[in-house]
């Protein structure tokens, strides 16, 4: 399927690896050119470079760190004007709701709701003026199904989502979309901590702990950066102009819900 998102511009944040390196990626099948951030400046590198030599689309890299207003500058200044934003940052760490002091909790409001709400209100009025524009927030599926020892990442991703419901109705009539997706469990270094905090609390093999994990999972695996991608592409395309303030579960099932 063409995406008719040939030639847009996109920065994608988080964007050297995991989750947010297929977003990327999809991105520039479709033909975008990309603003590509993270914090580590050599897998950075390595990946624009990558994706630039495999897909023929301009790939700028910007190695900041996001979460700070400096960082977000740093990117801003290098993308100009875009078309289109995928906000993405790494989630807070695990752990027990007694152990989080307020700090803690300022950390994981400037990483995971602050920052992709500042982002947008940098880029979403020069969509709104230019009468097309999409974003996509990558949340959690701890949105919809709360996970118990991630509760600095639940609290902070939910205040996302509340901003991202009422924010989408109002841009949606200047031709400018914001939707979320929630990811569950997938191949990624997110998966390998939390496994691996699995094996050290219970003292099993880090294939044990992915066994279990994924048996919990009714597509009985974990998912994979380059599908996800692909649903991202989707809604960054012309065809998903009528989806609006959604929260879209890429969980392989694991969330046991009707709606």
């Amino acid at each position: 399927m063409d995406l008719g998102i040939r030639g847009k511009k996109a920065i994608v944040c988080a964007g050297s690896k995991g989750l947010g390196r297929g977003c990327a990626e999809a991105l520039a099948e479709a033909g975008v050119d990309l603003v590509l951030n993270a914090r580590g400046a050599e897998a950075l590198a390595e990946t624009a470079n990558e994706i630039e030599a495999r897909y023929g689309v301009t790939v700028i890299p910007v190695a900041a760190d996001i979460t700070t207003p400096e960082g977000r500058a740093a990117v801003l200044d290098a993308a100009g004007e875009v078309d289109i934003l995928v906000n993405n940052a790494g989630g807070p760490p695990p752990g027990l709701w007694s152990d989080w002091s307020r700090d803690d909790f300022i950390k994981a409001l400037d990483g995971n709701m602050l920052s992709p709400i500042a982002m947008m209100q940098a880029v979403m009025p020069g969509m709104m003026a230019r009468g097309w524009g999409r974003v996509v927030n990558i949340t959690s599926a701890a949105v919809r199904a709360p996970i118990p020892q991630l509760g600095l990442s639940n609290a902070a991703r939910a205040g996302l989502t509340g901003f991202v419901a009422g924010t989408a109705r109002q841009v949606a009539h200047a031709g400018v979309t914001i939707n979320n997706m929630l990811p569950g469990i997938h191949a990624t270094d997110r998966a390998d901590a939390l496994d691996g905090a699995v094996v050290r609390a219970e003292g099993i093999s880090l294939d044990e702990a992915r066994a279990r994990r994924a048996a919990g999972i009714p597509a009985r695996r974990y998912g994979t950066a380059s599908e996800f991608g692909a649903t991202c592409a989707f809604l960054c395309s012309q065809h998903a102009g009528f989806i609006v303030g959604q929260n879209i579960l890429v969980d392989g099932g694991a969330a046991n819900q009707t709606m």
